[in-house]
């Protein structure tokens, strides 16, 4: 693992945290995978605190991470969240540490930057051509907060199969409609027909 050649080192509750700003307004640090007390993560790295601060002023909320095991990199888009005791963290799910064949004390080194996305994430083609095409839904989705429109892209994206895809977001637009721009949500998961936590 490449190791960064000017460090800051910050203690955290439970490990060092060695953190750099390099150039193109990235922020890299090493860490260790930590345990969370969410039941959907499990697990977070924590995000020193001078360079939360400087994501902070910066007016940042959510970043696209990079991260790198010795066995593999993954790069995710994400909010920055609070984590108790005046830190920082980003939440790291399942499907991420399998992919990076890591666990709770494994290594990382961590690449942050803004995410300057619209969303948030990243927008299925299947929700952005219904919309194209669907006036009234784009104007229903488009009024929603960000929040709950991450959570209808995450709904429709979260499927492999474009024809799913483009099942969940006819599904989306027309629940829109039929609750006149609000999201009924346990009606919502009872139409797709799927998980709470929308995993495969």
């Amino acid at each position: 693992m490449k190791k960064n050649t000017t460090n800051i080192t910050q203690k955290s509750p439970t490990n060092t945290v060695k953190s750099s700003l390099s150039a193109q307004e990235i922020r890299e640090y090493e860490t260790v995978l930590l345990s969370s007390t969410s039941n959907n993560y499990l697990t977070l790295v924590h995000v020193p605190n001078d360079v939360a601060e400087a994501f902070k002023n910066e007016g940042v909320k959510r970043v696209v991470a990079c991260l790198v095991s010795n066995k593999a990199e993954h790069e995710y888009q994400c909010g920055l969240l609070p984590v108790g005791e005046g830190n920082t963290g980003i939440m790291i799910n399942k499907k991420i540490r399998t992919k990076l064949s890591i666990g709770e004390g494994s290594r990382l080194l961590v690449r942050l930057r803004a995410d300057e996305s619209e969303y948030g994430l990243e927008m299925p083609e299947e929700l952005a051509e219904l919309m194209n095409q669907d006036e009234d839904g784009s104007r229903l989705f488009h009024a929603l907060t960000k929040g709950k429109q991450r959570t209808l892209i995450y709904v429709v994206s979260s499927v492999k199969n474009s024809e799913r895809r483009i099942e969940r977001a006819l599904t989306v637009v027309a629940h829109l409609k039929e609750h006149y721009g609000k999201i009924d949500f346990k009606r919502l998961y009872e139409d797709l027909k799927i998980s709470h936590r929308f995993e495969e």
